[in-house]
C-alpha cells in the first residue's frame, strides 16, 4: 500500500521554504536534515529501526514512496546496521532538488524562473498551498506554547528543524529565544528522531570524520602509535546529475 500523506523530508522542505524570497533557510545542514528525515519516515512506516547508534532495516517491503524505497533498499543492501551519522554524512547528490520538483509535481510549489547578476538562469520556489505549510508551522507553535508531548511526527520534525538550525528562521532574534529553546528540548520525546537529529548536529560538527577507535583483540594490545581505520561510509543514496549545464536552484 502506498504512502499518501506528507512525509517528513516533504515537511521539512516546506518548512525551511522562505514564502517571500523562494529559497531555502539553511542550505548545506537542510541537506543532512532531508537525509535524515527519510530514516524517520522508514522507521515511523515500520521499515527500520535503531540499533544502538546504528539503523538497521526490519522490513524491506517498499512503502510506494520511491524516493524513501531507494534510501530503504541502499540500507537493505548493507546487510547489516550502519551507524547512522555515516548514512547522514554520505555523499548525496540532487536530494533536496529532487523533493523540490517532487512538491511542484503534487502541486504544493512552482517554480520561478529568474537570472542571478542578468546572466545565469536560476529557480526559485514559492509555495502554492499555503495551508499546508502553515499546517506544519502550527503543528510545532502549538508543541512549543503547550508543553504538551506532542506526537512522534511532530517530535521528529522539531527534532529535525532544531538540528538543521531552522530556529532562528522560525523564531527570529530576542523575542524568539524562548521558543528556539523550546524547539530543541522537544527532540526528547522521540526516540528516532533524537538519534537522528543527533547524528545531523554531529556530521555538522565533523564527528563522523573522526575514525572511531576500535578495541585490540582479546590477547593483544594495538602497536603504540597506530591509527584504527575509520569505519567506511558506504550504501549512501546518490541521486544521478541531470546534465553538465543544470540550472542554479536558489538556495
Amino acid at each position: 500500500m502506498g504512502m499518501s500523506r506528507r512525509t517528513l523530508p516533504e515537511e521539512l522542505l516546506l518548512l525551511a521554504l522562505d514564502p517571500t524570497t523562494g529559497t531555502t533557510a539553511q542550505p548545506q545542514s537542510l541537506d543532512l536534515g532531508l537525509a535524515g528525515a527519510q530514516l524517520v519516515e522508514l522507521a515511523l512506516a515500520g521499515r527500520i529501526a535503531p540499533d544502538g547508534d546504528r539503523i538497521a532495516v526490519v522490513s524491506p517491503r517498499p512503502t510506494g514512496d520511491p524516493t524513501l524505497d531507494c534510501a530503504l533498499e541502499l540500507l537493505r543492501r548493507r546487510g547489516a546496521p550502519v551507524r547512522a551519522i555515516h548514512w547522514i554524512g554520505g555523499p548525496r547528490l540532487g536530494l533536496r532538488q529532487t523533493y523540490l520538483s517532487h512538491l511542484e509535481r503534487c502541486g504544493m510549489v512552482h517554480a520561478v524562473a529568474g537570472q542571478m547578476c542578468g546572466v545565469l538562469p536560476t529557480t526559485r520556489y514559492q509555495a502554492s498551498q499555503t495551508e499546508i505549510s502553515r499546517e506544519i508551522r502550527a503543528r510545532l507553535d502549538s508543541a512549543i506554547r503547550t508543553g504538551v508531548p506532542p506526537d512522534p511526527r511532530t517530535a521528529a520534525l522539531a527534532a529535525l528543524a532544531h538540528a538543521v538550525g531552522l530556529g532562528k528562521h522560525l523564531y527570529p532574534g530576542n523575542e524568539g529565544r524562548s521558543s528556539r529553546s523550546r524547539l530543541r528540548d522537544l527532540i526528547r520525546h522521540d526516540p528516532m528522531g533524537g538519534l537522528v537529529a543527533h547524528a545531523v548536529m554531529d556530521v555538522q560538527n565533523g564527528a563522523a570524520a573522526q575514525p572511531r577507535r576500535n578495541p585490540a583483540p582479546a590477547g593483544r594490545q594495538a602497536a603504540p602509535g597506530a591509527r584504527p581505520a575509520p569505519e567506511p561510509a558506504r550504501g549512501v543514496p546518490m541521486q544521478p546529475r541531470r546534465g553538465s549545464m543544470a540550472r542554479v536552484v536558489a538556495h
